[in-house]
């Protein structure tokens, strides 16, 4: 019996079956896969998700509706694409505001300022995460795919529950507040988008910056950070 070949020359020998041709085939289909993505998104936030259809995405995208369907299952599947993207864009925004960060109070600070200033900055990816509800009812993505984005959504917040552990809370509790911090901040972030804050004559940032600095003041016991 021959000798089986070592892992490091098998992984090489796999590397050079992708010749040129492979390599320019696999640069196409990435092309024509951003293409139905970046027509998805301008659909989605002209149309709204409940109105477009594979057509409409083929049409914009200047092919088929039977060459989607080699990219994508389903239109559900294409938005979960997008927000998986967003969410991508997101942690890495958090993950660069912790870059240096010097103790765990300034990670609590750096965590959850940068994930409101994704949102704020980026009103349509914050747009992209309510599309597909219907009242209080999540529809269209597949329970695996759905469990994956809240994956990546929780992967955003997980830098502020643990700096807020490490500052002395218990986990249930840092979980309470990592809670009530994210639903703060959407709504903030709805009122700002809506223009429903100015009714109140209030800035989204500087309520934000105020409920942190309680979060803080709860997190390390100091009554003086939880003035308003």
């Amino acid at each position: 019996m021959a000798p089986s070949t070592p892992a490091p020359r098998r992984a090489a020998a796999s590397k050079v079956k992708a010749g040129p041709r492979e390599v320019r085939q696999q640069a196409l289909a990435d092309v024509r896969r951003r293409s139905v993505l970046d027509a998805a998104r301008s659909a989605f936030f002209e149309l709204g998700i409940e109105k477009t259809s594979m057509r409409e995405i083929a049409q914009r995208a200047g092919y088929t509706v039977g060459a989607l369907y080699s990219y994508f299952a389903s239109k559900e599947e294409v938005y979960g694409a997008l927000l998986g993207e967003s969410l991508e864009r997101l942690n890495a925004r958090v993950r660069q505001a912790l870059e240096g960060c010097p103790d765990d109070e300034a990670r609590v600070r750096r965590s959850a300022t940068a994930f409101f200033d994704f949102y704020r900055e980026n009103p349509r990816d914050l747009d992209l995460g309510f599309y597909l509800f219907q009242g209080m009812n999540p529809r269209g993505l597949t329970p695996a795919l759905n469990e994956a984005l809240n994956a990546r959504l929780r992967a955003a917040l997980q830098p502020t529950q643990d700096a807020l552990h490490a500052l002395g809370l218990h986990p249930p509790r840092a979980l309470q507040e990592v809670t009530a911090l994210f639903a703060h901040t959407v709504g903030l972030l709805v009122l700002s988008h809506t223009g429903r804050i100015r009714m109140f004559k209030q800035a989204s940032q500087d309520l934000f910056e105020a409920y942190l600095r309680q979060l803080v003041g709860r997190a390390t016991g100091r009554p003086g950070d939880g003035r308003t």
